[in-house]
């Protein structure tokens, strides 16, 4: 006769849904999972701390990371300050503000593109290492106040979305 009623030990009733909350302590289970999260978390530590690649690696997604959390504060308008403690609101204002951003950086590498194969139509050689320093998250040329047009019909000529270099010149394949 268990039915939906488990050992107070292991955790209690089913039933209530904190079979692993944090007030689970005794829970058997989930002593066993704190316990591997930690030798998950010496053995990355262990890792970070022994590898110099893995720490360049880390470094630069945290960078990446950081330079795009300042390019959307940079277009938040209205301040870094979200004005309501109402939780839906505030992911609301999160989620437009990253829309907004990932808008700009997708035009800004548009716009690059462009740039990149009008200089190799004229002939010029773009060197990929070059073109891998340039950043879409540019904000000198934003105007976030100035004339917002919205203009909901197609693009009447087709955006270029393909940068027409030699194959492999981006992304060279190495052996395995």
């Amino acid at each position: 006769m268990g039915g939906a009623h488990a050992d107070p030990e292991a955790g209690g009733d089913l039933r209530e849904g904190r079979r692993l909350g944090n007030h689970s302590k005794r829970n058997r289970i989930y002593k066993a999972l704190r316990e591997l999260g930690r030798v998950v978390r010496t053995v990355t530590l262990l890792r970070y701390l022994s590898e110099p690649e893995l720490r360049d690696q880390i470094t630069a997604i945290t960078n990446r990371t950081e330079a795009f959390h300042a390019f959307a504060a940079h277009l938040m308008i209205g301040g870094r300050l979200i004005g309501h403690n109402d939780p839906d609101y505030q992911e609301r204002v999160v989620k437009f503000n990253e829309l907004i951003a990932n808008c700009a950086i997708y035009s800004t590498a548009l716009d690059i593109t462009d740039a990149a194969n009008a200089l190799a139509a004229e002939g010029h050689v773009v060197n990929p290492d070059d073109l891998a320093t340039v950043s879409p998250l540019i904000t000198r040329t934003i105007r976030r106040f100035g004339d917002w047009h919205l203009d909901l019909a197609p693009p009447k000529d087709v955006i270029a979305t393909k940068l027409d270099l030699a194959p492999g010149a981006l992304f060279p394949t190495t052996p395995v």
